[in-house]
């Protein structure tokens, strides 16, 4: 009976870690989900502005889908760091578990948590980085003078905001 209580208690501390994981890859997701269609917006926009033989204003775009596409980057890193991080906690939950007949189990647990931990770590900083550089593409847009001479919009609607 008690090794069934040291296995429970060996999932319970990587288990915590998973739903921390979990929720801020829930949290990415959905920063991701609104850049990609941020830029899908801009993509449109550029196109309607070219073909519409606004030149300026489709300079302008070019310049908003470049800085959208480095934040997206920024978020795939994080995504991908995160999800690693989610694996191996999970796999050093498992190696917990067979820790408890060996001890090289156990060791190989310590070792892919102390992994995923840095994995996460590096995900929380590029997360920080985009949060950081997320309002300069606003501020570049309300300060490009590209955008002030926009024609007319009524075709392409409102855009969405992050």
């Amino acid at each position: 009976m008690s090794d069934i209580a040291r296995l429970f208690q060996a999932f319970l501390a990587p288990a915590i870690f998973v739903s921390a994981a979990s929720l801020l890859i829930l949290s990415i997701n959905v920063r991701l989900m609104g850049i990609v269609s941020r830029l899908r917006q801009f993509v449109h926009d550029k196109h309607d502005a070219a073909r519409n033989n606004r030149l300026q204003e489709a300079e302008a775009y070019t310049a908003q889908i470049k800085s959208i596409e480095k934040r997206a980057q920024m978020i795939q890193r994080c995504f991908l760091f995160s999800l690693i991080s989610l694996a191996g906690t999970i796999t050093s939950c498992l190696l917990l578990g067979f820790g408890l007949y060996t001890k090289t189990a156990a060791l190989a647990a310590v070792i892919v948590f102390v992994l995923s931990m840095m994995c996460l770590l590096i995900g929380v900083l590029y997360y920080i980085a985009e949060v950081t550089v997320a309002l300069s593409s606003v501020r570049d847009e309300a300060r490009d003078l590209g955008f002030m001479d926009l024609g007319t919009r009524a075709a392409t609607g409102p855009r969405d905001t992050l």
